[in-house]
């Protein structure tokens, strides 16, 4: 054979061999297209339930892992704002498109955009929070980030998530409806123009709050890739496509578990939160672990952010799009919650060094959360 056509194979089956996940995705939306009905009336067994479920939920992870991974690929190549704008986007269309699968599939849960919202928060401010300083607490003692960056982020965080979650339980206090039509139009305005703001500030003029004090970028962030830039645009778009599909069939172990076994409601939102939240949460304990925690303050902040600023607005958009209404305001005890929790992350980056007593105080209040959502 030829030499060159030999190293020509080669460059092109090596990264086809690393997306084996993209045959057992389309596999599996090849399976349920055909015998879903028939896999879905085996649900009343717990056994099939349980296999189901966690056959759904792996692929559909493995995909959405697979479409950040694709999406930072490009951010890499195309560089910012665009690398920012495409990150940002993927995560938030994965969020969107899974709420929305939930949503029409069973009965009409106006709660389950707010329980997501609010899992989300919880399990990044609290749960990745809290074991990337304690993990990097534990191994360095102290850890330092970019108190500027951190403020901008929570400068915007609080009053979004104040106007998103706890303010409708004032505008109707006694029957828990939710925003009006002109409410929601001004809660659209105000998170989708206080997010372009801070993307402005973040990939122009102030853009060195968000990197290391020392100046230095790591070499995971200046390593080039090779290849043609076509390639993770369709595998971007592929993985997506099947994350489409594959979260409406999971909508069907969901509803059932929450509609016919009668579970916490709050379980949907938690597992539509762990789709979301997994892929930041690698990213972000890994850079913790390499001793680089502005990247992780910049990745758990900024999906709390682009959480509450973008995929709030697309929710309450398509909610009138389907006729499905949508109720924001937390409950008395998620309130206290995320009143606790937006006042300690304050705290926790107000002096620009973490430790591990900060990492403990978040995991506590992560634990609490998750004992909560079985309250009787």
């Amino acid at each position: 054979m030829n030499p060159e056509v030999a190293v020509q194979q080669r460059h092109w089956s090596a990264p086809m061999r690393r997306e084996w996940l993209l045959a057992v995705s389309i596999a599996t939306s090849v399976i349920f297209l055909f015998f879903g009905e028939f896999l879905f009336g085996l649900l009343v067994n717990p056994i099939w339930l349980a296999v189901i479920f966690v056959w759904l939920f792996s692929v559909v992870l493995g995909s959405a892992l697979a479409v950040v991974r694709h999406a930072d690929h490009l951010a890499e190549r195309l560089g910012e704002p665009y690398g920012t704008l495409i990150l940002t986007l993927a995560i938030t269309s994965i969020e969107v498109m899974a709420i929305t699968a939930v949503m029409r599939h069973g009965e009409n849960n106006p709660t389950l955009v707010r329980d997501t919202l609010f899992a989300v928060v919880m399990i990044i401010l609290n749960g990745m929070v809290g074991l990337c300083l304690l993990i990097g607490g534990w191994r360095r003692h102290e850890q330092h980030h970019n108190l500027q960056g951190a403020n901008a982020y929570l400068g915007v965080i609080v009053p979004l998530a104040t106007l998103s979650m706890i303010m409708p339980n004032f505008t109707h206090p006694t029957n828990g409806l939710p925003y009006s039509t002109v409410q929601q139009a001004v809660l659209v305005f105000i998170s989708v123009g206080l997010y372009s703001v801070f993307l402005i500030l973040q990939t122009g003029r102030h853009r060195g709050f968000f990197i290391e004090d020392t100046g230095e970028v790591s070499v995971e962030h200046v390593r080039t890739r090779e290849g043609p830039l076509w390639l993770p645009v369709i595998l971007l778009v592929a993985y997506m496509a099947l994350v489409v599909f594959l979260v409406e069939q999971l909508a069907a172990p969901i509803d059932f578990v929450i509609e016919t076994i009668r579970a916490p409601a709050a379980l949907g939102g938690v597992v539509m939160a762990i789709l979301v939240a997994t892929p930041e949460a690698i990213g972000a304990v890994r850079a913790s672990v390499a001793n680089h925690l502005q990247r992780s303050v910049n990745i758990f902040l900024g999906s709390v952010l682009s959480t509450i600023g973008l995929t709030v607005p697309a929710m309450l958009i398509v909610s009138h799009l389907i006729g499905h209404p949508v109720v924001l305001g937390l409950e008395r005890t998620e309130t206290v919650m995320l009143v606790l929790t937006l006042a300690l992350s304050t705290i926790t980056f107000a002096s620009g060094y973490t430790h591990l007593m900060q990492g403990a105080v978040h995991l506590v209040l992560f634990v609490a959360y998750f004992l909560l959502i079985f309250e009787v």
